[in-house]
């Protein structure tokens, strides 16, 4: 029964846009006329650099917007400011979706035929078509040694070969460029082949109902030969990526700033899902404050923000501007991630009886004020949240309105007999996040928890601090508090609990931050993943979901939309949920 009552939940996503919605606001920002206008240079402010530039690697919601715009892949979505709209699987760089019917995908269901359109060049010198061969090398690089890619755990589980591939990809020297490209010149695996330049073959370990929604994720975009000089996301790699998007970077300064300029060679008649028409890009990085971005914006000398949300004290006085607006976009952002490796307080939070005990102590009505009241978020108790596929309504630890229980924290801690906590908090600088760990730590400490607050900037909080296992296993940090917007939308329960929290794909490059690994939820993922249909699908993934709220480990805070704010200057203005922002190639400067 609660299977069916959870999947009548999250079918289609109909239901979503009235969750949050206090304001849609923003439209599209056409033109009267509707005729966009080329040229200028659209100005993005922010605070931190992505914490991984090589599109193999990205991670994030600001790398994959970035990378939208040099890095095509098979498959992909449109933006709009209509949330449905985005949720589609369409073809990108491929001429057509592959369905039983047009024969690319086999009676069996586990071979897919990718053919590519025509049209699609690199900006290299002499230009040259992107080939089948270049997708190949795209999914060969998401193992390797030196910048493994989160997402990898998504393929390895469907393509046929790809686990062996990986395991042996692991033993070449990451930092050896030469020892990396020879790997995979001389190894590949059945998984994914190139019939001929313009003809992909894809085969599956077993059906999937969603491989089409993983053929659209950033990470698997088409990646060229020059690729193979460099160590991948190395210094050297960031200042040489290729384009075949509308634009390409022409100058980056790490930390500092990005310099889009226009592909000569991109065509808009091979690009179903991206526009160009402003000239340059120009994205500014180091401003931390979200009122400074807001400022900057409001008066003119910004357009856009990059990774701040508009601030908490401005949207009341905004609500009526159409240059504001409060976008979907269904997540797990922030929960707080318990270190379970952490050697501290003699490995406390590996005792699933102490993580239950916080689990009392976070107070989720402060940190909806924080980020701007009941319109923008709501309280989260689950892994999934509402309409994600899998979610099911279960509050395992409530606590009286929202504010958190001090008194049973203290309770419960005191009986697994580990007082005197002292956990590391790093935190991320930009937007809200400060506000919201200090938020964390007043609830720690009237639980009895002391915490050390660490600021955590230049984007290394996600890079290097949480998906490095030895910085785990050395106790670097105890708890943070990351965010996760799903990958895609729709049939998507694969895309919270895979990545988040299969112990067996943890290590270098992991999005499982606390090292969680229960041989239960493990072998939920694969009942869930070779289920025989999307329904049944769902009910794994939400037993899964159950089981990781008992063993605590992460406690959910907040589902919680976009705020978005736009010059004057911008029109074309469409939402990408997948990216937390609008798409930058639809943009153009009135």
């Amino acid at each position: 029964m609660a299977a069916r009552e959870m999947i009548k939940v999250t079918a289609g996503l109909a239901g979503l846009v009235v969750g949050l919605a206090g304001c849609a606001g923003g439209g599209d920002g056409a033109t009267a006329e509707g005729a966009s206008r080329q040229g200028g240079t659209l100005r993005v402010v922010g605070s931190s650099d992505v914490e991984h530039l090589d599109p193999a690697s990205v991670a994030s919601v600001g790398a994959y917007g970035l990378v939208r715009t040099f890095a095509r892949t098979l498959f992909g979505n449109r933006a709009s400011n209509d949330f449905q709209e985005t949720v589609p699987v369409r073809p990108d760089v491929a001429e057509r979706i592959p369905t039983r019917e047009n024969g690319d995908i086999g009676k069996d269901r586990r071979t897919y035929t990718v053919r590519l359109r025509d049209g699609v060049r690199w900006n290299t010198n002499p230009p040259r078509p992107v080939t089948a061969e270049d997708f190949v090398r795209g999914f060969e690089r998401l193992c390797n040694p030196a910048s493994p890619s989160a997402a990898k755990g998504y393929f390895v589980s469907t393509l046929r070969g790809m686990d062996a591939f990986c395991r042996g990809y692991g033993s070449v020297n990451a930092k050896d460029a030469r020892a990396i490209a020879a790997y995979q010149r001389d190894h590949g695996f059945e998984g994914v082949r190139a019939e001929n330049e313009r003809t992909l073959v894809f085969r599956l370990k077993r059906p999937a109902s969603d491989f089409l929604n993983l053929l659209a994720l950033p990470v698997t975009a088409a990646a060229p030969q020059e690729y193979d000089r460099y160590v991948p996301d190395s210094a050297e790699f960031r200042q040489h990526t290729v384009s075949d998007g509308p634009y390409q970077i022409t100058d980056y300064k790490p930390g500092i700033s990005y310099l889009l300029t226009h592909n000569p060679v991109w065509q808009a008649g091979s690009d179903p899902l991206r526009e160009r028409h402003v000239a340059k890009i120009q994205i500014t990085l180091g401003q931390d404050s979200p009122e400074t971005v807001q400022q900057q914006i409001e008066q003119g000398t910004a357009d856009l923000a990059w990774d701040q949300p508009v601030p908490t004290s401005a949207i009341p006085r905004l609500r009526d501007d159409p240059r504001f607006a409060i976008r979907e976009t269904p997540n797990n952002s922030p929960y707080l991630v318990f270190n379970t490796r952490s050697p501290r307080n003699r490995g406390a939070l590996g005792d699933r009886a102490v993580r239950q005990a916080l689990e009392y102590a976070v107070d989720r009505s402060a940190l909806i004020k924080i980020v701007g009241g009941p319109s923008v978020a709501r309280p989260l108790h689950t892994v999934i949240p509402p309409g994600n596929s899998g979610y099911a309504a279960v509050d395992h630890y409530p606590t009286p309105g929202e504010s958190g229980d001090p008194a049973k924290c203290r309770e419960l801690l005191g009986k697994t007999g580990r007082s005197g906590l002292s956990l590391k908090f790093p935190y991320r600088t930009n937007s809200v996040h400060k506000l919201i760990a200090q938020s964390i730590a007043q609830n720690l400490d009237a639980c009895g928890v002391e915490t050390e607050l660490t600021p955590d900037s230049g984007g290394s909080f996600y890079s290097s601090t949480l998906s490095t296992p030895a910085r785990a296993r050395e106790g670097k940090w105890d708890i943070a508090a990351p965010g996760w917007v799903p990958d895609w939308y729709g049939n998507n329960g694969r895309s919270i609990i895979q990545p988040l929290f299969d112990g067996r794909a943890y290590g270098p490059g992991s999005t499982n931050y606390g090292g969680y690994d229960n041989p239960q939820v493990n072998a939920l993922i694969d009942a869930a993943l070779t289920a025989p249909d999307a329904q049944r699908a769902a009910g794994y993934w939400q037993q899964a979901d159950q089981k990781i709220m008992e063993d605590a480990a992460i406690v959910p805070l907040l589902d919680r939309a976009q705020t978005t704010y736009r010059s004057s200057r911008v029109h074309g203005a469409f939402f990408l949920p997948t990216t937390a922002g609008y798409d930058l190639t639809r943009v153009f400067i009135a």
